[in-house]
Protein backbone atom coordinates (compact mmCIF):
# COMPACT_ATOMS: atom_id res chain seq x y z
CA UNK A 1 0.00 0.00 0.00
CA UNK A 2 2.74 2.60 1.31
CA UNK A 3 4.57 1.63 -2.30
CA UNK A 4 1.04 2.53 -4.05
CA UNK A 5 0.68 5.85 -2.60
CA UNK A 6 3.80 7.33 -3.19
CA UNK A 7 4.07 6.15 -6.88
CA UNK A 8 0.75 7.92 -6.86
CA UNK A 9 1.72 10.84 -5.27
CA UNK A 10 4.92 10.93 -8.03
CA UNK A 11 2.83 10.31 -10.82
CA UNK A 12 0.52 13.26 -9.93
CA UNK A 13 3.64 15.69 -9.74
CA UNK A 14 4.21 14.28 -13.12
CA UNK A 15 1.52 15.31 -14.64
CA UNK A 16 1.71 19.11 -13.27
CA UNK A 17 3.88 19.58 -16.27
CA UNK A 18 1.41 19.88 -18.53
CA UNK A 19 -0.11 22.52 -16.83
CA UNK A 20 3.68 24.34 -16.29
CA UNK A 21 6.38 22.56 -18.42
CA UNK A 22 9.45 22.15 -16.66
CA UNK A 23 11.12 24.25 -19.89
CA UNK A 24 9.33 26.89 -19.84
CA UNK A 25 11.62 28.54 -16.86
CA UNK A 26 13.55 29.28 -19.27
CA UNK A 27 11.43 31.27 -21.47
CA UNK A 28 10.23 33.86 -18.45
CA UNK A 29 10.62 37.25 -19.10
CA UNK A 30 10.24 40.03 -16.65
CA UNK A 31 6.64 41.00 -16.20
CA UNK A 32 5.80 44.50 -18.14
CA UNK A 33 5.36 47.55 -16.22
CA UNK A 34 7.45 46.34 -13.38
CA UNK A 35 8.87 49.12 -10.87
CA UNK A 36 11.33 47.77 -8.65
CA UNK A 37 12.36 51.15 -6.81
CA UNK A 38 8.71 52.25 -5.68
CA UNK A 39 8.08 48.08 -4.87
CA UNK A 40 11.55 48.64 -2.44
CA UNK A 41 9.80 52.01 -1.28
CA UNK A 42 6.47 50.69 -0.48
CA UNK A 43 8.45 48.24 1.93
CA UNK A 44 9.84 51.59 4.38
CA UNK A 45 6.35 53.06 5.21
CA UNK A 46 6.51 51.56 8.58
CA UNK A 47 10.36 50.91 9.00
CA UNK A 48 12.33 53.40 11.51
CA UNK A 49 13.06 56.39 9.12
CA UNK A 50 16.93 57.71 9.90
CA UNK A 51 17.45 53.51 8.98
CA UNK A 52 16.08 53.53 5.79
CA UNK A 53 19.18 55.17 4.24
CA UNK A 54 21.12 52.77 5.52
CA UNK A 55 19.42 50.23 3.98
CA UNK A 56 19.34 51.36 0.37
CA UNK A 57 23.25 52.38 1.22
CA UNK A 58 23.83 48.56 1.93
CA UNK A 59 21.71 47.27 -1.31
CA UNK A 60 23.69 49.40 -2.98
CA UNK A 61 27.06 48.29 -2.89
CA UNK A 62 26.87 45.52 -5.19
CA UNK A 63 24.34 43.62 -7.27
CA UNK A 64 24.83 40.48 -4.92
CA UNK A 65 24.21 42.90 -1.64
CA UNK A 66 20.95 44.36 -3.48
CA UNK A 67 19.67 41.09 -4.11
CA UNK A 68 19.65 40.02 -0.67
CA UNK A 69 17.41 42.65 -0.18
CA UNK A 70 15.05 42.60 -2.98
CA UNK A 71 12.64 39.80 -1.95
CA UNK A 72 10.05 41.67 -1.96
CA UNK A 73 10.90 42.65 -5.93
CA UNK A 74 11.58 38.71 -6.85
CA UNK A 75 8.30 37.90 -5.38
CA UNK A 76 6.25 40.05 -7.40
CA UNK A 77 8.40 39.21 -10.50
CA UNK A 78 7.46 35.48 -9.76
CA UNK A 79 3.89 35.99 -10.19
CA UNK A 80 4.30 35.39 -13.69
CA UNK A 81 6.66 32.40 -13.67
CA UNK A 82 5.40 28.62 -14.40
CA UNK A 83 3.84 27.54 -11.60
CA UNK A 84 3.02 23.46 -10.10
CA UNK A 85 0.64 24.47 -8.12
CA UNK A 86 2.85 22.21 -5.57
CA UNK A 87 3.05 24.74 -2.26
CA UNK A 88 5.24 23.85 0.60
CA UNK A 89 6.14 25.62 3.71
CA UNK A 90 8.46 28.18 1.87
CA UNK A 91 11.71 29.90 2.79
CA UNK A 92 11.12 32.89 0.99
CA UNK A 93 14.40 34.51 0.77
CA UNK A 94 16.23 31.25 0.23
CA UNK A 95 19.50 32.73 -0.98
CA UNK A 96 23.53 31.55 -0.45
CA UNK A 97 23.61 34.15 2.81
CA UNK A 98 20.60 32.57 4.67
CA UNK A 99 22.32 29.12 4.94
CA UNK A 100 24.74 28.56 7.90
CA UNK A 101 26.01 26.51 10.95
CA UNK A 102 24.20 26.85 14.80
CA UNK A 103 23.83 24.80 17.66
CA UNK A 104 21.49 22.38 17.96
CA UNK A 105 19.51 21.87 21.65
CA UNK A 106 22.01 19.51 22.24
CA UNK A 107 25.15 21.61 21.64
CA UNK A 108 25.91 20.28 18.28
CA UNK A 109 26.78 21.94 15.02
CA UNK A 110 24.27 21.53 12.07
CA UNK A 111 24.43 23.59 8.73
CA UNK A 112 20.69 24.86 7.87
CA UNK A 113 18.62 27.62 6.50
CA UNK A 114 18.84 30.49 9.04
CA UNK A 115 16.97 33.67 7.84
CA UNK A 116 12.71 32.66 8.46
CA UNK A 117 11.72 36.45 8.13
CA UNK A 118 9.20 35.79 4.77
CA UNK A 119 8.45 32.09 5.29
CA UNK A 120 4.74 31.25 4.32
CA UNK A 121 3.38 28.31 2.14
CA UNK A 122 4.21 28.92 -1.69
CA UNK A 123 5.12 27.68 -4.65
CA UNK A 124 8.35 25.37 -4.12
CA UNK A 125 9.66 26.71 -7.28
CA UNK A 126 9.71 29.84 -5.58
CA UNK A 127 13.07 29.03 -3.45
CA UNK A 128 14.34 26.80 -6.01
CA UNK A 129 14.48 29.69 -8.29
CA UNK A 130 15.66 32.20 -5.28
CA UNK A 131 18.35 29.81 -4.60
CA UNK A 132 19.91 29.72 -8.27
CA UNK A 133 19.68 33.19 -9.02
CA UNK A 134 21.38 33.61 -5.73
CA UNK A 135 24.22 31.13 -6.83
CA UNK A 136 24.68 33.14 -10.26
CA UNK A 137 24.63 36.69 -9.49
CA UNK A 138 27.14 35.57 -6.08
CA UNK A 139 29.16 34.23 -9.06
CA UNK A 140 29.48 37.22 -10.92
CA UNK A 141 30.22 39.27 -7.89
CA UNK A 142 33.09 37.27 -7.80
CA UNK A 143 34.37 37.78 -10.97
CA UNK A 144 33.51 34.61 -12.49
CA UNK A 145 33.05 33.79 -15.76
CA UNK A 146 29.64 32.72 -17.45
CA UNK A 147 30.59 28.96 -17.52
CA UNK A 148 31.13 28.99 -13.95
CA UNK A 149 28.39 30.69 -12.84
CA UNK A 150 26.24 28.35 -14.83
CA UNK A 151 27.99 25.07 -13.35
CA UNK A 152 27.61 26.36 -9.96
CA UNK A 153 23.78 27.30 -10.40
CA UNK A 154 23.14 23.38 -12.09
CA UNK A 155 25.27 22.27 -8.85
CA UNK A 156 22.67 23.79 -6.58
CA UNK A 157 19.45 22.50 -8.81
CA UNK A 158 21.10 18.95 -9.23
CA UNK A 159 21.79 18.40 -5.35
CA UNK A 160 17.99 19.84 -4.78
CA UNK A 161 16.92 17.42 -7.61
CA UNK A 162 18.57 14.14 -6.18
CA UNK A 163 17.97 14.90 -2.16
CA UNK A 164 14.37 15.27 -3.03
CA UNK A 165 14.22 12.55 -4.61
CA UNK A 166 15.37 10.46 -1.88
CA UNK A 167 13.60 12.13 0.30
CA UNK A 168 10.15 11.26 -1.59
CA UNK A 169 11.36 7.35 -0.69
CA UNK A 170 12.11 7.84 3.31
CA UNK A 171 9.17 7.18 5.35
CA UNK A 172 8.19 10.18 7.11
CA UNK A 173 9.54 10.51 10.46
CA UNK A 174 13.28 9.44 8.87
CA UNK A 175 12.77 12.91 6.93
CA UNK A 176 11.99 14.87 10.06
CA UNK A 177 14.75 13.33 12.33
CA UNK A 178 16.99 13.67 8.99
CA UNK A 179 20.07 16.40 9.44
CA UNK A 180 23.32 17.86 7.96
CA UNK A 181 25.70 18.16 10.59
CA UNK A 182 29.14 19.89 10.70
CA UNK A 183 31.14 16.51 9.84
CA UNK A 184 27.90 16.29 6.23
CA UNK A 185 28.59 19.86 5.75
CA UNK A 186 33.02 18.76 5.24
CA UNK A 187 32.33 16.14 3.60
CA UNK A 188 30.51 18.19 0.93
CA UNK A 189 33.15 21.16 1.05
CA UNK A 190 36.00 18.67 -0.05
CA UNK A 191 37.88 21.57 -1.77
CA UNK A 192 38.11 24.06 1.56
CA UNK A 193 41.59 23.12 3.55
CA UNK A 194 41.22 21.02 6.46
CA UNK A 195 42.83 23.81 8.31
CA UNK A 196 40.53 26.43 7.23
CA UNK A 197 37.65 24.60 7.86
CA UNK A 198 38.63 23.85 11.52
CA UNK A 199 39.39 27.20 11.84
CA UNK A 200 35.67 27.86 11.09
CA UNK A 201 33.98 25.62 13.00
CA UNK A 202 36.23 26.62 15.82
CA UNK A 203 34.90 30.53 15.72
CA UNK A 204 31.51 29.39 15.19
CA UNK A 205 31.68 27.14 18.52
CA UNK A 206 32.70 30.59 20.67
CA UNK A 207 29.79 32.11 19.59
CA UNK A 208 28.23 31.41 22.71
CA UNK A 209 26.85 33.97 25.33
CA UNK A 210 29.57 33.06 27.50
CA UNK A 211 31.82 34.74 24.82
CA UNK A 212 29.76 37.24 23.89
CA UNK A 213 29.46 38.95 27.86
CA UNK A 214 33.50 39.81 26.81
CA UNK A 215 32.64 41.29 23.42
CA UNK A 216 29.63 42.91 24.15
CA UNK A 217 29.43 44.43 27.64
CA UNK A 218 31.54 46.24 29.91
CA UNK A 219 30.86 47.33 33.74
CA UNK A 220 29.00 50.74 34.36
CA UNK A 221 30.20 52.97 37.34
CA UNK A 222 28.20 51.37 39.81
CA UNK A 223 29.47 47.82 38.56
CA UNK A 224 26.51 46.84 36.99
CA UNK A 225 27.15 45.01 33.28
CA UNK A 226 26.00 46.73 30.54
CA UNK A 227 25.45 46.51 26.87
CA UNK A 228 28.57 48.61 24.94
CA UNK A 229 27.27 51.08 22.44
CA UNK A 230 29.07 49.78 18.85
CA UNK A 231 28.28 52.92 16.31
CA UNK A 232 25.81 51.38 13.09
CA UNK A 233 25.48 47.81 15.14
CA UNK A 234 24.08 48.42 19.09
CA UNK A 235 23.04 51.77 20.04
CA UNK A 236 21.11 52.96 23.55
CA UNK A 237 20.22 55.79 21.71
CA UNK A 238 15.92 56.49 22.42
CA UNK A 239 16.31 53.11 24.45
CA UNK A 240 14.58 54.38 27.87
CA UNK A 241 11.30 55.24 25.86
CA UNK A 242 11.05 51.62 25.06
CA UNK A 243 11.95 49.83 28.03
CA UNK A 244 7.79 49.59 29.31
CA UNK A 245 6.89 48.12 25.55
CA UNK A 246 9.67 45.92 25.97
CA UNK A 247 9.08 44.53 29.37
CA UNK A 248 5.65 43.82 28.21
CA UNK A 249 6.87 42.62 25.08
CA UNK A 250 9.15 39.70 26.72
CA UNK A 251 6.46 38.97 29.53
CA UNK A 252 3.41 37.95 26.46
CA UNK A 253 6.86 36.17 25.01
CA UNK A 254 6.65 34.06 27.77
CA UNK A 255 3.10 32.74 27.46
CA UNK A 256 4.65 31.57 23.67
CA UNK A 257 6.81 28.94 24.73
CA UNK A 258 6.30 25.56 26.15
CA UNK A 259 6.08 25.44 30.68
CA UNK A 260 9.50 24.39 30.67
CA UNK A 261 11.02 27.11 28.42
CA UNK A 262 9.38 29.83 30.70
CA UNK A 263 11.30 28.05 33.81
CA UNK A 264 14.41 28.44 32.19
CA UNK A 265 13.55 32.05 31.27
CA UNK A 266 12.59 32.67 34.41
CA UNK A 267 15.62 31.98 36.52
CA UNK A 268 17.05 34.92 34.35
CA UNK A 269 16.50 38.93 35.13
CA UNK A 270 16.98 41.38 32.86
CA UNK A 271 19.22 44.00 32.88
CA UNK A 272 19.80 46.24 29.79
CA UNK A 273 18.92 46.18 26.18
CA UNK A 274 19.74 47.92 23.19
CA UNK A 275 18.87 49.19 19.69
CA UNK A 276 20.78 46.18 16.84
CA UNK A 277 20.59 47.29 13.52
CA UNK A 278 20.42 43.66 11.17
CA UNK A 279 21.35 42.59 8.13
CA UNK A 280 20.58 44.40 4.71
CA UNK A 281 16.75 43.41 3.87
CA UNK A 282 15.94 43.89 7.68
CA UNK A 283 17.15 47.44 8.20
CA UNK A 284 14.80 49.94 9.44
CA UNK A 285 12.46 47.24 11.12
CA UNK A 286 12.88 47.27 15.31
CA UNK A 287 15.37 44.96 16.73
CA UNK A 288 16.66 44.86 19.94
CA UNK A 289 19.34 43.25 22.05
CA UNK A 290 17.91 42.33 25.42
CA UNK A 291 20.92 40.99 28.41
CA UNK A 292 20.15 38.91 30.89
CA UNK A 293 21.76 37.18 33.85
CA UNK A 294 21.40 33.94 36.19
CA UNK A 295 21.71 34.17 39.95
CA UNK A 296 25.72 33.04 39.28
CA UNK A 297 25.65 36.14 36.84
CA UNK A 298 25.91 34.26 33.42
CA UNK A 299 24.26 35.49 30.57
CA UNK A 300 21.46 34.79 27.94
CA UNK A 301 21.58 37.44 25.05
CA UNK A 302 17.76 37.35 23.23
CA UNK A 303 17.34 39.43 19.76
CA UNK A 304 13.90 40.62 19.75
CA UNK A 305 13.63 41.24 16.12
CA UNK A 306 9.82 42.83 14.65
CA UNK A 307 8.22 40.57 12.03
CA UNK A 308 6.79 42.47 9.31
CA UNK A 309 4.36 41.12 6.64
CA UNK A 310 5.92 38.96 4.26
CA UNK A 311 6.81 39.39 0.09
CA UNK A 312 4.83 35.89 0.16
CA UNK A 313 1.72 37.26 1.03
CA UNK A 314 1.22 38.68 -2.75
CA UNK A 315 0.67 35.92 -4.22
CA UNK A 316 -3.19 35.05 -5.11
CA UNK A 317 -4.62 32.82 -2.23
CA UNK A 318 -2.12 33.05 -0.03
CA UNK A 319 -2.88 32.59 3.73
CA UNK A 320 -4.49 34.37 6.14
CA UNK A 321 -1.52 35.42 8.66
CA UNK A 322 -3.34 36.82 12.02
CA UNK A 323 0.52 37.18 14.07
CA UNK A 324 3.73 37.58 11.81
CA UNK A 325 6.16 36.60 14.49
CA UNK A 326 3.88 33.43 15.11
CA UNK A 327 4.27 32.56 11.38
CA UNK A 328 7.79 33.12 11.33
CA UNK A 329 8.46 30.57 14.44
CA UNK A 330 6.27 28.05 12.95
CA UNK A 331 7.60 28.14 9.54
CA UNK A 332 11.29 27.89 11.19
CA UNK A 333 10.18 24.99 13.13
CA UNK A 334 8.75 23.25 10.13
CA UNK A 335 11.95 23.86 8.03
CA UNK A 336 14.50 23.30 10.40
CA UNK A 337 16.05 20.39 11.81
CA UNK A 338 16.80 21.88 14.98
CA UNK A 339 15.65 25.43 16.20
CA UNK A 340 16.77 27.66 19.11
CA UNK A 341 15.25 26.42 22.01
CA UNK A 342 14.35 29.99 23.46
CA UNK A 343 12.40 30.53 20.17
CA UNK A 344 8.77 32.63 20.60
CA UNK A 345 6.91 35.14 19.63
CA UNK A 346 4.89 38.53 21.08
CA UNK A 347 2.68 41.71 20.01
CA UNK A 348 3.59 45.03 21.76
CA UNK A 349 0.64 47.86 20.13
CA UNK A 350 0.64 47.13 16.32
CA UNK A 351 4.09 45.80 15.60
CA UNK A 352 4.48 41.80 15.62
CA UNK A 353 7.91 39.96 17.59
CA UNK A 354 10.08 37.45 17.32
CA UNK A 355 12.79 36.35 19.55
CA UNK A 356 16.03 33.98 19.72
CA UNK A 357 19.22 33.67 21.32
CA UNK A 358 21.48 36.27 19.69
CA UNK A 359 24.75 34.90 18.23
CA UNK A 360 24.59 31.35 19.45
CA UNK A 361 27.15 29.54 17.92
CA UNK A 362 26.60 30.55 14.53
CA UNK A 363 28.27 31.18 11.61
CA UNK A 364 27.86 31.53 7.74
CA UNK A 365 30.38 31.20 4.90
CA UNK A 366 32.27 34.37 3.14
CA UNK A 367 29.97 34.01 0.02
CA UNK A 368 32.62 36.60 -1.70
CA UNK A 369 35.81 34.84 -0.87
CA UNK A 370 34.74 31.55 -2.42
CA UNK A 371 36.51 30.36 -5.60
CA UNK A 372 34.52 28.36 -8.33
CA UNK A 373 35.03 24.72 -7.39
CA UNK A 374 34.30 25.78 -3.59
CA UNK A 375 31.08 27.53 -5.05
CA UNK A 376 29.99 24.19 -6.51
CA UNK A 377 30.35 22.51 -3.70
CA UNK A 378 28.88 25.06 -0.88
CA UNK A 379 25.64 25.54 -3.63
CA UNK A 380 25.15 21.75 -3.81
CA UNK A 381 24.89 21.83 0.33
CA UNK A 382 22.39 24.55 0.15
CA UNK A 383 20.81 22.48 -2.23
CA UNK A 384 20.61 19.56 -0.20
CA UNK A 385 19.21 21.88 2.68
CA UNK A 386 16.52 22.92 0.58
CA UNK A 387 15.05 19.66 0.03
CA UNK A 388 15.09 18.55 3.30
CA UNK A 389 13.30 21.65 4.23
CA UNK A 390 10.74 21.38 1.55
CA UNK A 391 10.81 17.11 2.84
CA UNK A 392 10.00 18.33 5.73
CA UNK A 393 7.24 20.11 5.53
CA UNK A 394 5.64 17.69 3.16
CA UNK A 395 5.18 17.16 -0.16
CA UNK A 396 8.60 15.68 -1.43
CA UNK A 397 7.26 12.85 -3.74
CA UNK A 398 4.68 15.37 -5.44
CA UNK A 399 7.73 17.69 -6.26
CA UNK A 400 10.64 14.55 -7.24
CA UNK A 401 7.81 14.00 -9.72
CA UNK A 402 7.45 17.25 -11.26
CA UNK A 403 11.22 17.91 -11.55
CA UNK A 404 11.61 13.87 -12.73
CA UNK A 405 14.95 12.24 -13.05
CA UNK A 406 16.65 14.32 -16.01
CA UNK A 407 18.53 17.51 -15.80
CA UNK A 408 15.60 19.24 -17.74
CA UNK A 409 14.33 20.78 -14.61
CA UNK A 410 17.96 22.67 -13.94
CA UNK A 411 18.71 23.52 -17.34
CA UNK A 412 15.14 25.38 -17.14
CA UNK A 413 16.10 26.98 -14.07
CA UNK A 414 19.52 28.18 -14.33
CA UNK A 415 18.24 29.62 -17.40
CA UNK A 416 16.13 31.39 -15.51
CA UNK A 417 18.67 32.32 -12.99
CA UNK A 418 21.08 34.02 -15.88
CA UNK A 419 18.00 36.24 -16.77
CA UNK A 420 17.03 36.87 -13.34
CA UNK A 421 20.77 37.60 -12.86
CA UNK A 422 20.88 40.13 -15.29
CA UNK A 423 17.42 41.81 -14.67
CA UNK A 424 18.93 42.19 -10.77
CA UNK A 425 21.99 44.21 -12.41
CA UNK A 426 19.87 46.46 -13.50
CA UNK A 427 17.61 46.74 -10.69
CA UNK A 428 21.02 47.35 -8.37
CA UNK A 429 22.06 50.00 -10.99
CA UNK A 430 18.25 51.44 -11.20
CA UNK A 431 19.22 51.93 -7.32
CA UNK A 432 22.57 53.55 -7.52
CA UNK A 433 21.72 56.30 -9.96
CA UNK A 434 18.49 57.23 -8.02
CA UNK A 435 21.11 57.94 -5.08
CA UNK A 436 23.37 59.18 -7.29
CA UNK A 437 21.10 61.76 -8.70
CA UNK A 438 19.78 62.55 -5.25
CA UNK A 439 16.04 60.96 -6.06
CA UNK A 440 16.69 58.72 -2.92
CA UNK A 441 19.10 59.26 -0.06
CA UNK A 442 21.92 56.41 1.42
CA UNK A 443 24.30 56.34 3.75
CA UNK A 444 26.97 53.46 4.37
CA UNK A 445 27.74 51.57 7.58
CA UNK A 446 30.71 49.28 8.19
CA UNK A 447 28.73 47.08 10.04
CA UNK A 448 26.83 44.17 8.49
Amino acid sequence: MANQVRAALVAEGRARRQQAPRTAWAEWVPPAGRDPLAWLEAQHERRVANLVPLRRGRMAASPFAFYRGAAAIMTRDLLTAPSSGICVQACGDAHLSNFGLYASPERALVFDLNDFDETLPAPFEWDVARLAASVVIASRDNGFGPEDARTAAMAALASYRERIRKYARLPTMDIWYDRVDVQAAARVLRSVRASTLRRDIAKTRQRSSERLLTKLTTNDDAGHVRIVDQPGLISHLGIDQHREELQQLLDLYLVSLAPERRVLVGRFRFVDFGFKVVGVGSVGTLCFVALALDDADQPLFLQVKEATKSVLEVRPGSPAVEQNGERVVIGQRLMQAASDIFLGWSRVDDRDYYVRQLHDMKGSADIAALPPKVMNEYAALCGWVLARAHARAGGPGLIAGYIGNSDNFDRALTRFAETYATLNETDHARLSAAISDGILTATTSDAS
